[in-house]
This record gives C-alpha cells, sequence and structure tokens, in this order.
C-alpha cells in the first residue's frame, strides 16, 4: 500500500478545559451596618430632638394649649424624637441596604419564655438596688426629678417609661449599637461598652451622680446579656420594662424617685 493509500489518522479531540467554579459566596456580615452608619444614626440625634421641641413648641402656641406641664411636654418631646430618629434610620436601611427596619434590629420572637423575661427584669431591678445600697447612692436629682413632681407627673412618666422608653432605647443600645460593638470586641466588651455607654447617656438625668449611672449600666449590661443570648431585641425591651415598672411601683408606694 503506497503512502497515498494510508488511512488518514484523525487527530485527537483537544481536551476539554476543566470547568472554572464559581468562587463561593462571603458569609454575610453581620450586623450589615457599619461604623460610618453609627456615627450618622448619632450625628441625627440632636437635630431630631430638636425637630421634636420645635413642632411641640408650635403645636402649643397654635392650639393655645397649657404650657408649663414638663412632664407631658418632655414625653412627647423624648417620643417624637425617636419618631424621627428611627424613621430616618428605617429609610437608611430599605434606600441603602434594600433591609427592614424591625427585623434588622433583632426584633424577632423571643427563645425564652415571656414570664422569664419579665422574672429576669424584676431580678434586675432588686440587684441594681441592692448594689446602690452597697455603694451607698444618695437620693437622685436632675432634670428627670424636677419633671415628676406631682402625682400626675409621676404616672404620665411612669407609663411612657414602661413603654416608650424601654422599646426606644433598647433599639438604640441593644438592638443598632451593641451587635455592631460585639462584632468588632466580642461578646463580653461588646455588651458591657454598650452598658456603659447607656449609663453614661443617664448621667446628667439624674444630677451627675456617677453611681447612678453606674447602676443603670449595670442594668443595660443584664439587658445587653439578655439580647445576646436570646438573639431577640424584644427579650431586652420586656425585661427593661418589667425592670422600669417595678422601679415606678416603688416610686408609687414609697414617693421616692425611680432609678429609671
Amino acid at each position: 500500500m503506497t503512502d497515498e493509500q494510508q488511512p488518514v489518522q484523525p487527530e485527537p479531540a483537544p481536551e476539554a478545559a476543566a470547568p472554572v467554579s464559581a468562587p463561593a459566596p462571603q458569609p454575610e456580615r453581620v450586623p450589615f451596618w457599619g461604623y460610618a452608619d453609627l456615627f450618622l444614626f448619632a450625628g441625627l440625634s440632636l437635630p431630631c430632638v430638636f425637630a421634636a421641641w420645635a413642632l411641640v413648641r408650635v403645636a402649643i402656641n397654635v392650639f393655645r394649649l397649657r404650657s408649663g406641664a414638663q412632664a407631658v411636654e418632655s414625653v412627647l418631646v423624648m417620643a417624637l424624637g425617636y419618631a424621627f430618629l428611627f424613621g430616618l434610620m428605617a429609610l437608611i436601611f430599605r434606600v441603602q441596604y434594600d433591609r427592614p427596619f424591625w427585623r434588622s434590629l433583632g426584633w424577632t420572637e423571643a427563645r425564652v419564655p415571656i414570664l422569664w423575661n419579665v422574672i429576669c427584669g424584676f431580678g434586675a431591678a432588686y440587684f441594681v438596688s441592692f448594689i446602690g445600697s452597697l455603694i451607698r447612692t444618695p437620693p437622685t436629682s436632675g432634670p428627670i426629678v424636677e419633671i415628676m413632681k406631682g402625682l400626675t407627673a409621676q404616672i404620665i412618666v411612669g407609663i411612657f417609661g414602661v413603654t416608650v422608653a424601654p422599646l426606644c432605647e433598647e433599639l438604640v443600645f441593644r438592638g443598632f449599637l451593641q451587635p455592631l460593638l460585639v462584632r468588632s470586641l466580642g461578646a463580653v466588651c461588646g455588651i458591657g461598652l454598650a452598658a456603659a455607654l447607656f449609663g453614661a447617656l443617664h448621667y446628667s438625668e439624674y444630677g451627675a451622680s456617677w453611681r447612678n449611672a453606674l447602676q443603670i449600666g449595670i442594668a443595660g449590661a443584664a439587658f445587653g446579656y439578655m439580647r445576646h443570648r436570646t438573639g431577640s431585641t424584644k427579650s431586652a425591651v420586656i425585661m427593661h420594662a418589667s425592670f422600669n415598672s417595678l422601679s415606678f411601683i416603688s416610686l408609687l408606694a414609697q414617693g421616692r424617685n425611680p432609678l429609671h
């Protein structure tokens, strides 16, 4: 057989390239916000409070309401200030991150029964009171005391203190601030720093008393531990509300000012 008659050998097919695996998705950062958002939130706080104060003053003048009821005015200003601030936070969460407001801040079902949150709140109140007796905390004074003169004012502030105040403060400190600090510093330092800032926030409210601030910081640490263990800001809110309710019951029964 001549060379021209020999069959042509087919060229070997090129080896198929190995499939390129897609890169593994990066784990989601929890929480998804960062310190830039924290500084923005802090920067918006004072304008929101000022806007709330201005709106309350305008309402008093337009509707010719009786001015001078400090408890009512203070409660309205605080409630509106929180409403403005949380409204802006919800807008930032939705526009920048496409995330919901409540679930992002840990408003989920608690892993423990509600009754247990209440019992822990009462227990924290007794423990903080015991600490106060050890460090000889003096009778409270300051702005919080000035607006609570009279039974009506005490009832108004008391209702606010067991409903709106625990909700708003826990959303800020245990829903927004603490998860960020825990992510950066670890659970112990994160809970502790958030609690220290919580106590410092109330320092001037009680006549610049470091003892009162320390007691409130200890309470904040208890709320923070509940938030961390259960994963639910709702648990911390219930515990905080129970803590405050026992303080106000003591106030009405004994004629003293509540711790918080």
